[in-house]
């Protein structure tokens, strides 16, 4: 899933994908939080699953990718 994520940043917001790694935080990669609500609105539609963020404290794209994984299950 950090693959994924990691090709979608990269993509999506003109990142060098090399620079992001598991333990990049959003922002250190100048990512903010519009950026982000985008980009779980986008994996929503893909995966076909509902990622409530509400209450999550998730500020890496490894934590992101850890509770993908666990909606996915």
């Amino acid at each position: 899933m950090f693959e994924k994520l990691a090709k979608y940043a990269a993509k999506q917001l003109e990142l060098d994908i090399d620079d992001i790694t598991p333990d990049s935080t959003f922002d250190s990669l100048g990512i903010d939080s519009l950026d982000v609500v985008e980009m779980i609105m986008d994996l929503e539609s893909e995966l076909g699953v509902e990622l409530e963020m509400e209450d999550q404290k998730i500020a890496t794209f490894q934590e992101l990718a850890d509770f993908i994984e666990s909606k996915l299950n």
